[in-house]
């Protein structure tokens, strides 16, 4: 689906250029916070009509529900079946239309509604039930800046079978990530045991979620990125490695060195450099393939605008890391088969970069922090 990124214009309605934004009009809009339950969700397009639309709530930093919608007869507008939002959620709303001549345009949009006064929650990654990659970290962004870290930290139980060491780290006051010493063993199972309901994070504030969380840990794949030799390396359990030529950032904007983890997995998304400090140097509707790595916007995604003799040979991006793919998306391009073989979790490591190392809370960047470096981030250290 489409997502602003960072490494379009979609032709919609009678051959006419419409930003995605305006194609698909989407309310509350994206990255709105702190919305009202009274508040209007809906999903409409001017021209054309809507194909698809899935819209799913988090609440208490849960699992994701759907939420009951219909289309108009004509099918420009979506509207929910409940009219009142629900207070302390996470909507994602996901939304594909297509023209009269076929052409189609995707939107993703997430928006958070107000959480209750004197209550915090905890948002966490990854989701209930999943199954990730072995670099995977358990990440919770607080509603509210947390003072009582140590009481929270004791709140917060993850553990492992097999049997794992694991810690606790803060980055700031609205942030706590726990992570073994080493990648997770392939098979491992992972339950997070949330106990804030009524624990005081902060002066008035009291945490409101008890539940537990429970995912699975997959195969192993960790990747190489040499941004000299210009090749992604795959290495999988059990098979020989993986070699595939790619385009990293070019001079002035070098892609960041150092281990990063898949964070989401997109089929399509939008890059605007406006949204990362780029102005209008770029603006791609239909990026395929995308996996991003870092909170910033570096991707490892399709690149079908490039000649094919760039993969390989030059680093030409603002920072993200290109595979060879063809417009749509194709299944046996470079980038078709690498995202096929990915999973949220998966290490991404960049080697012989000029460009900076990853910051350990730009995205789940905490495997650039030695374990003695990890544990002094320990409210209980």
């Amino acid at each position: 689906m489409l997502a602003l990124a960072g490494c379009g214009l979609a032709h919609f309605g009678g051959g006419a250029v419409v930003p995605p934004e305006e194609a698909i009009r989407i309310t509350p809009g994206d990255g709105a916070r702190a919305v009202r339950a009274a508040a209007r969700l809906a999903v409409t397009v001017p021209d054309g009509r809507l194909e698809r639309v899935r819209v799913t709530r988090t609440e208490d930093g849960g699992e994701a529900v759907p939420v009951a919608g219909r289309l108009t007869a004509h099918g420009r507008d979506w509207r929910p079946r409940e009219p009142r939002l629900m207070l302390g959620a996470r909507y994602a709303v996901e939304a594909v239309a297509v023209d009269g001549r076929g052409r189609r345009v995707a939107r993703h949009t997430t928006f958070t509604t107000v959480v209750p006064r004197h209550r915090f929650i905890g948002y966490f990654t990854p989701e209930h039930r999943s199954t990730v990659g072995t670099g995977m970290i358990v990440s919770f962004s607080f509603t509210r800046p947390i003072t009582d870290r140590a009481a929270v930290e004791r709140a917060i139980r993850v553990t492992a079978r097999p049997h794992t060491e694991i810690a606790a780290h803060w980055f700031g006051a609205d942030r706590l990530d726990f992570r073994p010493r080493r990648y997770w063993r392939p098979g491992t199972e992972v339950t997070v045991d949330l106990r804030l309901r009524d624990v005081r994070g902060a002066a008035d504030a009291y945490g409101i979620q008890r539940k537990k969380v429970r995912f699975s840990i997959g195969r192993s794949q960790v990747s190489t990125v040499d941004a000299v030799d210009h090749t992604l390396t795959v290495r999988r359990e059990g098979r020989p490695p993986a070699v595939l030529p790619v385009s990293t950032g070019a001079a002035g904007h070098e892609t960041y060195n150092g281990r990063m983890v898949v964070m989401e997995r997109l089929e399509m998304t939008r890059m605007n450099g406006s949204t990362v400090g780029f102005g209008g140097e770029y603006d791609i509707s239909d990026v395929p393939h995308a996996l991003r790595l870092t909170s910033s916007g570096t991707f490892l995604h399709g690149n079908y605008w490039a000649t094919p003799g760039t993969f390989g040979a030059f680093n030409t991006s603002h920072g993200c890391i290109g595979l060879r793919d063809v417009r749509g998306g194709g299944e046996r391009t470079a980038a078709g088969w690498f995202y096929g073989q990915s999973l949220v979790g998966d290490v991404v490591e960049v080697v012989n970069s000029r460009g900076h190392r990853v910051a350990p809370d730009n995205g789940l960047g905490g495997w650039n922090l030695s374990w003695p470096e990890w544990l002094k981030g320990s409210a209980l250290s």
